[in-house]
This record gives C-alpha cells, structure tokens and sequence, in this order.
C-alpha cells in the first residue's frame, strides 16, 4: 500500500482532513470523539507518520552515543524517547523508540524522516548497524485504550509504543511542579501492517471499533503539557524549555552532541524561554493558530504552538514565552485580529534550572577556624 496516498479512514463518513496531511482531523464530532478517545474507547489514524529501522548489534550502544536517552539497557518491548541536538544544544530531531531484541523502531513525523535517517546514515562509519524506512511497510494508530488491532510482531514483540510522559524515567528531571496531568496521559502508538489499514476501517464501519481524529489527540494531549517535535519545536528550542529532561534526556549518561549545554543550563543556568498551558477566554468564539504571538502590556512575549479546544477545560494552548514573564499575569493571544484573554497554567517555572547546588570549594591554603568553646 501506498505511504503517501491519502488514508482509508478519509473514505469513513463525515472524515474530514482540514489540515491536508492524509489522515482525517475529525469526523464531524470533534468533541464527543474526544470524550471517548478520553476514556479509552477510540482509535486515531497517524498513518502519515513515518516508521525508520535500525538492525544490528550496535544499534543500541550507536544512537546511545549520539543521542540524549540512555539507550543501552533498552529491553524488548521497553519503550523510550531521544533527541538529537545540535553542538549547542538545541533539538534537531525527535524520536519515540521501541526495541524488539532485533530491531530498533523509530517512531518520527513524517518531515523528519528523511533529513534523520540522513544524518544517521552519514554517521555509521564502521558500527554494524543498518538503517531502513518502513513508512511504506508499517502505519501508527494512537490510542489511550488497549483496542484489538493487527499489531505487526515481526520478531514475536508487539510493535507498540507506549508513551513514557506519564512519570520521570531514570536520569530524567521534572520542573512541573505539584500534581502533574501527564500521571494520567496512557498514550500508546501501535504499528500495523499498512495493507491491513483497509480492514481496521471495515471493523469501524461494523462498529466494532470508534475512531477519534487528529484534533482531539491533540487537545488531550496539550491538557497533558505533553510536547511534540512538530509543533512545539523551533529553531532555538533546547530541552528544557518544554521540560522535556522529563522523560527524553538522562543526564548522568556519557557524552553526546549538545550535553555540555544540557548540564550547563540545568547545573548552573536558567532556559531562556518557558513552556505555558494557556486558558484562553471562549467568549469572542475565536480560537488562535500556532504562531500567534502571545503579549503582555503590548510586548510580544512568546507564540502559541498548539492550540485546542477541550472537552471539559474549553479553549486551551501551549505556549513557549520569555523566561521573565511574569508567571502569575495575563495574558493576551493575538487570534486572527481578535484579542484573547489567556490565564497561564505553569509547565516549567521560570527559576528552573542551576538544580546542582554544587557546595562551595575553600581556596587552597585557606584555614578552617574552629569557634572557641
């Protein structure tokens, strides 16, 4: 089956792909898909996401080297997620990672596929390790629930990924503070055969299964403060900013590209920008687009990068603004011309970072003096 045709799920009635990507963003009932998404009861169409390989015995030890995750100890079946930064360490990639004892699953949007697999490519110098594009092969289906679907298990482990947001892995650190929504968040991504796709949307024809589209994962997922790459990610974007040292970066590992910055802004610094939860004011029945620029007191302060509207919180937002802004102030979203009232919700506070509280070291020669009794 064709990876870049559109989906069968857009011949399901009332399926509408307002985003133009291939895969339906609802099917005429945005919310009421979201409450059963919610609880578990339906299926989401990411078949134009895209599915890489790595085989070979150095896979593991290889991308360990090259990414922010701890990947050696990865177990079959144990899902994790990684970043690729650049020398300074801003995030290049974004990958969610599954390992079958054989082979590594990369799970990526489909505009970084090519550029990734490039790169990684371009790296292999003599490790035994391949690297393949399954997008034609294998679709994703995303899903908070266990529904039944012809799960691909090419070396006996079901390929399913399970998102690792709902706590902090090993090496990992949390800036959130308090009680988190992501606890909650049982996000799963499973990978079919993509010539099966057309008898998934005959079990949902039969009503055998429930479909949600695009916008209601993504509004459930803003609620979770969750970030994605293809939208909460820009040119300037370094981990911390979306605290994504939550589940994406282990920090006592070995070196790769962009660490020093990493221990840097975490040990001893601050992120410049901060990712927000905004809830905005529904009155005006607008509702802003990513890039709208967020203000405070007439000053640009920051973008939205997704935008939603919930099932139960009403019209909500992820937003990266400055570091400095005041946390507690409101703010104002710039909604095609319509100005829009937004309260923050705090997803990284604007003290994070410098967490080392490295002790301070006596000068050499110095004499310690013992109070006289």
């Amino acid at each position: 089956m064709d990876a870049s045709a559109p989906s069968p799920f857009l011949d399901l009635p009332a399926a509408v792909d307002t985003e133009g990507i291939g895969v339906p963003a609802h099917y005429g009932s945005p919310l009421a898909e979201q409450r059963a998404l919610a609880e578990g009861d339906a299926i989401v169409d990411l078949s134009d996401r895209a599915v890489l390989t790595i085989t070979g015995p150095d896979r593991l030890s290889w991308l360990n080297s090259l990414t922010s995750q701890a990947l050696t100890g990865l177990q079959p079946g144990e899902s994790s997620e990684t970043l690729l930064l650049d020398v300074t360490g801003r995030v290049e990639h974004a990958a969610r990672l599954l390992d079958d004892g054989q082979t590594l699953w990369m799970l990526v949007d489909r505009p970084e596929a090519e550029g990734l697999l490039g790169w990684l490519n371009s790296m292999r110098f003599m490790l035994r390790v391949e690297l393949a594009d399954r997008t034609a092969d294998l679709a994703t289906i995303g899903t908070l629930g266990d529904p039944p679907l012809p799960i691909a298990a090419p070396n006996d482990v079901p390929l399913i990924w399970h998102d690792p947001w709902r706590a902090v892995t090993a090496g990992g650190h949390q800036y959130a503070r308090g009680e988190h929504p992501g606890a909650g968040w049982s996000w799963s991504e499973r990978l079919v055969p993509r010539d099966a796709l057309p008898s998934v949307v005959a079990r949902v024809r039969s009503g055998e299964l429930s479909v949600a589209g695009t916008l209601a994962a993504d509004a459930l997922r803003i609620a979770a403060w969750r970030p994605r790459f293809s939208t909460e990610v820009d040119e300037r974007t370094i981990p911390h900013e979306l605290d994504w040292l939550r589940t994406a970066v282990h920090l006592s590992k070995g070196c790769y590209r962009g660490q020093e910055t990493v221990a840097k802004v975490h040990n001893l610094g601050h992120p410049p920008r901060r990712l927000v939860m905004l809830h905005l004011d529904g009155s005006e029945g607008v509702h802003p687009v990513p890039g709208a620029v967020v203000s405070l007191d007439g000053r640009e302060v920051g973008a939205v990068t997704s935008a939603g509207l919930h099932y139960e919180l009403g019209p909500i937002a992820l937003a990266v603004v400055k570091r400095s802004t005041d946390p507690a102030a409101t703010l104002i979203v710039d909604a095609d011309g319509t100005q829009v009232a937004a309260a923050q919700e705090i997803v990284v506070p604007p003290e994070a970072g410098s967490e080392a509280h490295i002790p301070r070291i006596p000068r050499l020669g110095a004499v310690t003096r013992t109070p006289r009794q």
